[in-house]
């Protein structure tokens, strides 16, 4: 039987106490790979927990991949290989130590394909743009920093940022991973940049034009566009079920990889403990070797906690976390960051510091009194309850229409987007020409790959970020009048 002591949990919700004991247990060797679980009655039992408790807990571990479930078997230890037999508290439990002070100083989103002119044009339902209703920022709070900012703030608000952004926002981000992602990281670290694309730019100029970048099929393509305008060299590796195939790295060549392990765009998986392991043990192996983190939309989980950051599992001098305020907040305010491991702060400084931030002061401080006086976290749990809602109603409408007989929904429980699978006699371009004569703007399963699974040609990835709930009726509607099957 596990035991474990739930007093120490504190302020921490039980199951989440519980969760971080089993995984360190497993992550150090103390559970062995494929040993047996207490079932969730016993463990409950033993503990004085309820079932529901133990029930969450396992359904995390299972989440990120730690353990396993075999029907009418039980849950089991995975595999993790080079994850496991780490020294008791490596795992970043939230024993360790925080960030010290600050050392000396140092555009578009996931989703997104560019803008074309001939897209400027409004269509009733849009699965594209990646952006919720204005009606759920709030305007009234954010109006009131931003007149706290011009009231309080020095002269320091009228001239130029540093760099890598203002101390305040860098500080009040770091604060922030602390307390959402478990990641304790100097605000030396951060660097501060209008999109993500932008900083994506900075990067590939850091690395250098003989670095081979790699990322995910199918991915963001986007990024990949921006480096190769600057002469790098890129290349598209294939996934599986559990995410970038890391057994294809070695031959490709690649030094720098990018992967959206809590959610891959636009499949929804997340990558699960043991690929991340076989992540972990090949950028290790060769120095100038990096992972690129993108967490685009990580605070949108509707069950469990949220998937702990490569960055904060143990590999955070070999793993460049990414993050964006783009999507939680509103169009206009284009801010995104990134965390630098500290091996290369020094190294940015002196290759790309004599860009100039590219986000106002202004916005800089506003941000920075949103997220220290706890609204932005209150605005992400609105959004949460929010997005969970419009989710539950679409899904549950579409599986009540004509287009259950002929489709399949694909979703993980995560961000704002899921894929549905139509089978249809209709070929890919043809759905495109029915969308557009239903007044609805979509983006197919296809242009965001390489090399597209035949059984994938024909899904449409449904982005409900902008769905008002009273029009998913005719939403569907529209849907179905795409498809002779549904007639």
């Amino acid at each position: 039987m596990l035991i474990y002591d739930l007093s120490k949990c504190g302020t921490v919700p039980k199951y989440i106490y519980l969760y971080m004991c089993i995984k360190e247990d497993i992550l150090t060797g103390k559970l062995k790979p494929g040993e047996k679980l207490p079932s969730k009655r016993a463990l409950a039992d033993h503990h004085n927990l309820g079932v529901v408790t133990v029930a969450n807990c396992y359904e995390q571990l299972l989440s990120e991949g730690y353990i396993v479930s075999y029907e009418r078997k039980g849950y089991f230890v995975e595999e993790l290989s080079e994850l496991q037999n780490r020294s008791p508290g490596s795992s970043q439990l939230p024993l360790a130590e925080p960030a010290g002070e600050e050392a000396a100083p140092v555009s578009a989103e996931i989703g997104e394909q560019p803008e074309a002119e001939e897209e400027d044009r409004e269509y009733s339902f849009d699965f594209k743009a990646n952006r919720a209703s204005l009606d759920l920022f709030p305007r009234a709070t954010w109006n009131q920093l931003m007149r706290k900012t011009l009231y309080q703030e020095d002269d320091s608000l009228y001239t130029t940022p540093p760099y890598n952004g203002l101390y305040i926002l860098r500080k009040a981000i770091a604060g922030y991973l602390e307390r959402e992602r478990g990641m304790y990281v100097d605000p030396s670290q951060i660097i501060i940049g209008a999109g993500t694309e932008y900083l994506y730019s900075r990067l590939t100029q850091l690395f250098g034009r003989h670095s081979i970048f790699g990322f995910e099929d199918p991915g963001y393509k986007n990024l990949a566009a921006i480096t190769a305008s600057y002469g790098n060299p890129c290349r598209f590796i294939p996934s599986d079920g559990s995410g970038l195939r890391v057994d294809l790295l070695d031959d490709s060549g690649v030094d720098v990889v990018h992967v959206s392990p809590a959610n891959q765009f636009p499949t929804g998986r997340t990558m699960p403990a043991r690929r991340r392991a076989e992540l972990f043990e090949w950028v290790s192996r060769v120095k100038k070797r990096y992972i690129i983190e993108d967490d685009y939309d990580s605070e949108f989980r509707y069950k469990g906690r949220y998937i702990v950051p490569m960055f904060a599992d143990g590999a955070s001098e070999k793993v460049i976390y990414m993050n964006t305020f783009s999507k939680t907040m509103v169009p206009s305010l284009r801010i995104s960051y990134m965390v630098l491991p500290k091996n290369l702060v020094e190294k940015y400084r002196e290759t790309v510091s004599f860009y100039s931030c590219t986000v106002s002061s202004f916005e800089q401080y506003t941000l920075a009194h949103f997220i220290s006086e706890g609204y932005f976290e209150r605005h992400i749990n609105r959004l949460k309850n929010y997005y969970r809602k419009i989710r539950l109603s679409l899904i549950s409408a579409v599986q009540q229409s004509k287009l259950a007989d002929i489709s399949e929904i694909i979703e993980h429980n995560a961000g704002t987007h899921f894929l549905l699978e139509v089978h249809t006699r209709l070929t890919s371009e043809e759905i495109r020409t029915a969308a557009e004569k239903a007044d609805i703007n979509l983006r197919m399963y296809a242009d965001y790959c390489d090399f597209v699974p035949q059984e994938m040609n024909r899904a449409i990835v449904v982005n409900y970020a902008g769905v008002q709930e009273e029009k998913i009726p005719e939403m569907v509607a529209r849907l179905e009048m795409m498809f002779p099957e549904c007639s």
